[in-house]
């Protein structure tokens, strides 16, 4: 009998000791590039670097044909499209990590927000993402950008916005209630609307484990750079820019941007280079730490 006791005794003991032991599990990641981006280029996201630097398995997701559709695919599609093939990847069933380029964090957060039964996203790193919007179009010579400057007196016209990616987070200052009513992405994103905020939105943005927010010093391809991290114009004007705890968005927690940052779990960080210019020391500083494995931790109470 005395025996028979000792054994149960030491059977709870190792039970509840496996139990509350740091389970390590193994986290792939994906990548989403950005605006005229595509997975067969080499150089999206570093993905080789970020497979090598961290010993984990990583691929980039494609909506449709890469770089014709980053530019002619409306973003709601776009996201539409990485929530369904995310659900088929049976390697992130248990969880994931992200990691996004420029316009590629728009379809990255819409499938965050959005997307319905999908699996969970642990870490969310963003390179340079316009996450409250750009005011302008860069001032370039390549032919995307003269056709994009042609259009932007159109961008908050339906014709614009179904057919031109970037009009889904064009935020112009002094128009901001043509772009609260005609903007079909943004606005939607960013939970701005009022009277539609939706909370669903919000918890999912918030069950993040840590949000890397990576603005790049001498970015010239987003107005403003500090879009990057939330900051943006005051609406009316174009100045100053606001840092990101100053701005509505944040203040008022439409997303959850300030739960997160309460809780410690939003970075804040800054590289010196241009638009995604992004050095090997840098992702592994910056990037990698955020891709390592994900430890779980029972407790005593889920135990028993």
């Amino acid at each position: 009998m005395e025996k028979s006791l000792q054994r149960s005794v030491l059977l709870v003991t190792l039970t509840l000791f496996c139990f509350s032991i740091p389970v390590s599990l193994s986290v792939p990641f994906v990548v989403f590039h950005g605006f005229l981006g595509a997975c067969s280029d080499n150089k999206v996201s570093n993905l080789k670097s970020l497979r090598n630097l961290s010993g984990y398995p990583g691929s980039c997701v494609e909506i449709g044909n890469g770089q014709v559709d980053s530019l002619f695919m409306p973003l709601t599609q776009q996201a539409s499209i990485a929530c369904e093939k995310i659900k088929q990847m049976p390697e992130l069933s248990e969880g994931y990590n992200i990691v996004a380029e420029s316009q590629g964090n728009m379809v990255a957060r819409g499938l965050i927000e959005f997307c319905d039964n999908a699996p969970p996203v642990f870490n969310y790193v963003s390179l340079g993402g316009p996450h409250a919007g750009v005011a302008a179009v860069p001032n370039c010579t390549e032919s995307f950008c003269l056709v994009l400057k042609a259009l932007f007196p159109l961008f908050y016209t339906d014709l614009v916005q179904d057919n031109v990616a970037p009009s889904g987070y064009v935020k112009v200052p002094t128009k901001i209630t043509e772009y609260l009513e005609h903007s079909k992405y943004l606005p939607k994103l960013n939970n701005e609307r009022p009277g539609q905020k939706n909370s669903i939105f919000k918890d999912r943005f918030t069950s993040l484990h840590n949000l890397v927010l990576i603005m790049f010093q001498k970015d010239t391809v987003l107005i403003p750079r500090e879009t990057s991290w939330f900051g943006y114009y005051p609406d009316g004007d174009f100045t100053p820019v606001l840092p990101p705890q100053k701005t509505k968005l944040y203040t008022k927690d439409w997303i959850g941007l300030k739960t997160l940052d309460d809780a410690g779990k939003v970075k804040f960080l800054s590289v010196p280079g241009g638009h995604i210019e992004i050095t090997e020391e840098e992702l592994l500083n910056y990037v990698v730490p955020y891709l390592q494995n994900e430890s779980t931790l029972s407790s005593e109470h889920e135990a028993i």
